[in-house]
């Protein structure tokens, strides 16, 4: 399953210089690094964030000296961080940041507070901006990717969203490399928009595909059938508490339901973090029964499921949920139609697998023949595809607003772009194809900065 933890190692730095009285004071620095450290460690503390800092490794708490650097590094991989924060207290230390930043080799940010205040004999006594420039460019020299806060004043609303998107950025890398996602089945044959190039995937990202074969699919779901009645009774029960259920599903609830139990074991047998799927035709044909409805309800549970067989689909929706530290839930809606009277509003639908906590409040909600009909709740909405052409792999990112449109079957957004010619032709010339997969919230700046520290993937959008 996906980790939406990470763990930030607080690199506080400052120069090592011999102090001189009343210019450059290397006490002043260290002083603003401490403040720096208990600020973020009260403030930014949560579920989905923590930290290792530097106390103890020296007498000030502060890594001003190459001897130290050993131990900083040592300390950080113990405690696995998934990520470093250099903070620059004074006019920086190039050196110790390039060499903790080289030898841990994960996503880094960096920071240093702005000066606050002047002398009337002009004295000046830290200068972190400064350091900033010297700083980052020793990471540009050592091809390390970093993400930068502008110089300001910690308490400042810029440097909090700079932080927010930083985790978001880390908690995308952590997951992304070493992916491990079940393949269940192949995909429909009329479907050659969805092939993938499983080498090329582990070869360039170190994403692992676990083959399940679609006859071990069927002996778990019938002996899942045969053993746990009361689970799926009880799930039968659950999913008529939910929609509108058809005269099509109602006599086959229990083994929708089953759906659930079956990808349920196959995350925790395979330990995989997603899973994508083969659904629409082996499936009805295998056990009689269609897991639509039930990838719905996966959905709200944490699992990432891609139906159709696509890959890169799956693989985007994994990116988008990080991206939201796991706080919403990604769905794969498909370019398919023009809204009738509006140019740039565009139905992004699929045939009922949507998180049902997606459903618009208000609107009819249904399971019909197994698969969900709703539509998606109102709000602003990050829209992205990873795909490859030459085995050069891209990711299109761009956003939307919900906007009214006639009612439809299965689940869907009518989403209004800025300019939905420009994604028409962009999908129409590729390499992308019309498999989208959205999430609530505005994330092209997370999923731009990303491809930072992927350096196989490129960021593309028709929105610049």
């Amino acid at each position: 399953m996906l980790n939406y933890h990470v763990k930030i190692g607080l690199v506080p730095i400052r120069r090592d210089v011999t102090p001189r009285p009343g210019i450059f004071n290397w006490e002043k620095a260290e002083e603003r690094c401490h403040k720096a450290v208990e600020y973020i460690e009260s403030h930014f503390s949560g579920n989905h964030v923590s930290f290792v800092d530097l106390k103890g490794i020296n007498e000030v708490d502060v890594l001003y000296n190459e001897k130290d650097v050993d131990a900083v590094i040592e300390r950080f991989q113990k405690e696995k961080v998934d990520a470093i924060f250099l903070i620059n207290g004074n006019f920086g230390n190039e050196e110790v940041a390039g060499m903790v930043a080289k030898a841990m080799g994960k996503p880094v940010l960096l920071w240093g507070p702005q000066d606050d205040s002047f002398l009337e004999d002009g004295t000046r006594y830290t200068d972190s901006q400064c350091g900033l420039f010297g700083m980052s460019r020793q990471l540009q020299r050592l091809n390390i990717p970093f993400t930068y806060i502008e110089n300001c004043f910690i308490e400042e609303e810029v440097f909090a969203k700079g932080f927010q998107k930083f985790v978001s950025v880390a908690c995308m890398v952590k997951n992304f490399k070493g992916l491990r996602i079940a393949q269940v089945g192949m995909r429909p044959k009329p479907f050659c928009s969805v092939i993938f190039n499983e080498g090329e995937l582990m070869q360039k990202f170190s994403i692992q595909v676990v083959p399940v074969n679609l006859a071990v699919i069927k002996d778990k779901y019938d002996r899942i059938l045969a053993e746990r009645t009361e689970e799926l009774k009880a799930g039968a029960k659950q999913i008529e508490s939910m929609y509108e259920v058809d005269d099509l599903s109602a006599p086959v609830l229990e083994k929708v339901y089953a759906f659930v139990l079956l990808y349920k074991d196959i995350f925790e047998e395979y330990q995989v973090d997603a899973v994508s799927a083969e659904c629409w035709t082996a499936m009805q044909l295998l056990v009689g029964a269609m897991p639509c409805t039930a990838y719905g309800i996966l959905a709200d549970m944490g699992y990432i499921i891609g139906c159709e067989s696509d890959m890169h689909a799956t693989i985007t929706q994994v990116l988008l949920s990080c991206a939201s530290l796991g706080e919403h839930r990604p769905f794969l809606g498909e370019f398919t139609t023009r809204h009738p009277e509006d140019k740039n509003t565009e139905l992004l639908w699929h045939c009922g697998p949507f998180a049902y906590s997606l459903k618009k409040e208000g609107t009819p909600c249904k399971c019909v023949n197994m698969r969900e009909w709703f539509a998606v709740k109102d709000g602003h909405y990050t829209v992205a595809r990873i795909d490859q052409e030459n085995g050069k792999y891209s990711i299109l990112a761009g956003e939307c607003d919900s906007a009214e449109g006639p009612y439809t079957f299965g689940t869907y957004l009518w989403a209004k772009f800025k300019n939905l010619s420009k994604w028409e032709k962009k999908l129409i010339e590729g390499p992308y194809i019309h498999h989208m997969s959205e999430i609530e919230g505005s994330y092209s700046d997370i999923i731009k900065e990303f491809c930072k520290y992927v350096p196989e993937l490129s960021y593309d959008t028709v929105e610049e």
